[in-house]
């Protein structure tokens, strides 16, 4: 295996978009039909839209099937490697985007690391490894 791209469910695209471009500085390659791609440096993302309500009037007997039910969006987090993992968090800092119960810290497993909660409470980490 080479390579992943993490799909995560959003609720609003035009939202998590502007939140992706705006505070973690993504850029907008696609958007169409309830669907985005986003890339910065090497790292690209994908977000699509998790907005399906018919579960909540649907009887209990009744399956979910559509795959794309609300209750999806903020379900899933991605791990990120960076090269400068204090600097990211100071530009990322004064932006009020960073997870209050994953804050800047050196792991047992020898990552540094920081979350970030999207506008769904997907939550990014972002990470470098210790020499």
């Amino acid at each position: 295996m080479l390579h992943a791209i993490p799909a995560l469910p959003v609720r609003e695209l035009e939202r998590s978009v502007a939140f992706y471009r705006d505070h973690l500085g993504f850029a907008l390659l696609h958007d169409e039909a309830g669907f985005a791609v986003l890339r910065r440096d090497a790292v690209e993302l994908h977000l699509w839209t998790a907005g399906d309500e018919a579960w909540r009037q649907r009887h209990a007997a009744v399956p979910v099937l559509s795959g794309a039910e609300s209750f999806l969006a903020g379900t899933a987090s991605c791990r990120i490697a960076v090269t400068d993992v204090d600097a990211l968090h100071e530009a990322l800092r004064p932006l009020g985007v960073l997870h209050p119960n994953a804050p800047l810290r050196d792991e047992w497993y020898g990552a540094r690391e920081f979350g970030v909660l999207d506008p769904d409470r997907n939550l990014i980490t972002f990470y470098q490894q210790r020499a």
